[in-house]
């Protein structure tokens, strides 16, 4: 394998070593995304003489920053397996290395598609009381007439059954009755009406 690398010209062998280090940097990024471990290092503290620089990385939304690690990985994926394919095709070693170039940042581009798409598969299991309102829940302990005492009632948000306490603003509603959550009167309390 040495020996091959060795027989390369020069230009080649810098597209085959971004090509096989980068791939090889991908697949390890892709096992650490899989079990769970964020293998990019965007929130490093910079230190530097300028003042107003912070550290931030031009933050694409999301989370998906533009000079990060995981950008670097796609990029050289991209530009070494693109100058590796078209070597053979394109001769001028300017017009080479910029085809090679933009197959690197159509890579990078690839990849914010993909990596926007799977966020919208993410959800927040958070739970906040005014995410109630307008729902409909069912009454889960009886809840007396006219703001007279707590019942309970069980929602359903986000995907997970919530209990929570419940003033009716009419009459009493019984277990089992059909409500609609028409405000919030604290972090635990909402106001119901019957259906």
């Amino acid at each position: 394998m040495i020996e091959w690398f060795n027989s390369l010209e020069p230009m080649l062998k810098i597209f085959w070593a971004c090509a096989l280090i980068s791939s090889v940097l991908f697949v390890i990024q892709l096992l650490l995304l899989i079990i769970g471990v964020d293998s990019d290092s965007t929130d490093a503290d910079f230190s530097t003489d300028t003042p107003d620089f912070d550290g931030d990385t031009t933050d694409l939304g999301g989370g998906f920053s533009l000079f990060s690690i995981k950008n670097m990985i796609n990029f050289l994926v991209g530009f070494g397996w693109g100058g590796v394919c078209f070597y053979k095709y394109i001769d001028n070693p300017f017009l080479l290395t910029l085809a090679a170039f933009g197959i690197g940042l159509v890579f990078i581009g690839m990849f914010f598609i993909i990596y926007k798409q799977t966020r919208r598969f993410e959800s927040n299991g958070a739970f906040h009381i005014k995410d109630c309102i307008d729902k409909t829940a069912d009454v889960y302990l009886r809840i007396p007439a006219k703001g007279e005492g707590k019942g309970k009632i069980q929602i359903s948000v986000n995907g997970s059954v919530h209990e929570i306490d419940a003033i009716a603003e009419d009459a009493m509603i019984p277990t089992g009755a059909k409500v609609r959550v028409t405000e919030v009167i604290d972090s635990t309390t909402v106001r119901v009406k019957a259906l």
